[in-house]
């Protein structure tokens, strides 16, 4: 159990959706800094709930979200993906792999379609260039009553909009500016593309019902360190989060956590 309760924002939700009851007892609040702090836990609570044991990471590359040591106590079989060969082959033994881009072809991974409990994935999706055929390929994966999660930044917070209309090579080197430790040999810069990220049950929900999954909570969160180390601004978007946070304005929500049932 999460050590917050939930926010307003959940009590939009049926109470017969079984991923709404799952949020409301991880007690998920709707502040940035909790969905990055608590996002281990929340996987780790809804693998519990679920009763699920086969899991999914997508884009976990060099960097999954469980140790290998740790998977046998959790009880889970972790499958970590990586559209990148030489990001899964620094992996240490205890993982299995799959190797395929989650927004392509996946026909050479049939066999593990109707397989996962539980797929998720941490600030991958924004860079996938078809959000609508990642999420429909991830619905192949998993098994029937299986859960996707995704936990994105969204279109249309300030930073994320600039991003996404900055050429690549510019973004890139913006990041590495305020970020020292994003190094290409460590946690390089991908480009983001932003399709299908989006904290707003309008937009999401009848692009995720319509590929077939029946329930989808999205999960907004306010908020972000962009502009920190600027001493007016810093206040001027602590204000204006605050309203935000207090009047759910998904428009403008930083991040979220989305998640899909089959």
């Amino acid at each position: 159990m999460l050590d917050r309760t939930p926010g307003d924002f959940l009590k939009t939700f049926d109470d017969g959706d079984m991923l709404a009851r799952a949020f409301r007892e991880l007690g998920v609040t709707n502040d940035r800094d909790w969905a990055w702090d608590n996002y281990e836990a929340v996987v780790r609570g809804l693998a519990k709930i679920l009763h699920a044991h086969r899991l999914l990471e997508v884009g976990g590359g060099r960097d999954p979200l469980f140790k290998a040591d740790e998977l046998k106590a959790l009880g889970i079989e972790l499958t970590v993906n990586d559209i990148s060969q030489t990001e899964l082959d620094v992996l240490p033994a205890g993982y299995d792999k799959g190797c395929f881009d989650v927004a392509g072809d996946i026909s050479a991974v049939a066999h593990l379609r109707d397989s996962f409990d539980l797929a998720f994935s941490r600030m991958v999706f924004e860079h996938v260039a078809d959000g609508q055929r990642a999420w429909s390929n991830l619905y192949q994966l998993l098994a029937p009553g299986g859960v996707a999660l995704a936990f994105v930044p969204t279109l249309y917070a300030f930073p994320f909009v600039v991003n996404k209309l900055l050429p690549d090579d510019v973004a890139a080197k913006i990041v590495k500016l305020l970020y020292p430790n994003r190094t290409d040999d460590e946690d390089p810069v991908f480009p983001a593309r932003y399709s299908w990220t989006y904290a707003s049950e309008r937009k999401m929900t009848p692009m995720l019902k319509a590929i077939g999954y029946r329930e989808v909570v999205i999960l907004p969160f306010y908020g972000h360190g962009y502009f920190e180390r600027v001493p007016v601004l810093r206040e001027i978007h602590a204000q204006f989060t605050a309203l935000a946070r207090k009047h759910d304005w998904r428009t403008v929500a930083s991040y979220a956590y989305i998640a899909a049932r089959k």
